[in-house]
């Protein structure tokens, strides 16, 4: 199954957050295990809840940051890498998406009650959130393949 496959799975027929399943998708390549990059990713979908920063782009940074980011001391190189490549997910997510802000996506904020309970009521989350999920798992596929 490759990542695009796995993020679906994840998010449209086991049901978790966004961020769950874009960081799951990577978590076999990565080295952790399905049930750590699904725990890890537990706290930021819908936009950390308060229609914040999109789970799907927090999902993505996470995974390109097991690749990339900067574990030793004075490891200045792999700490630019993964800043630019977190840049260049950011650019290309905004430049598809219009906006990289859970709210600004939705038209709702997850931080509003009334408006939580709209997008779960009309399941906008259901029409909007797989193409999020799906286009965040892409642009992550392409910069940790490079």
């Amino acid at each position: 199954m490759n990542n695009l496959e796995k993020s679906s799975e994840l998010f449209n027929e086991r049901h978790y957050h966004c961020s769950q399943a874009v960081l799951g998708a990577f978590a076999e390549e990565l080295g952790i295990s399905e049930e750590l990059a699904l725990k890890i990713g537990g706290c930021f979908g819908a936009g950390m809840n308060e229609g914040e920063v999109c789970g799907c782009v927090t999902g993505a940074l996470m995974a390109i940051g097991l690749k990339y980011g900067q574990s030793k001391d004075n490891d200045y190189e792999n700490r630019s890498k993964s800043r630019n490549l977190c840049m260049e997910f950011y650019d290309k997510f905004k430049a598809e998406n219009g906006s990289c802000i859970c709210r600004d996506l939705l038209g709702y904020d997850f931080g509003k009650p009334e408006d939580t309970k709209y997008i779960h009521e009309s399941k906008l989350y259901l029409e909007i959130c797989p193409k999020l999920v799906e286009s965040a798992t892409r642009i992550a596929a392409e910069l940790i393949k490079d």
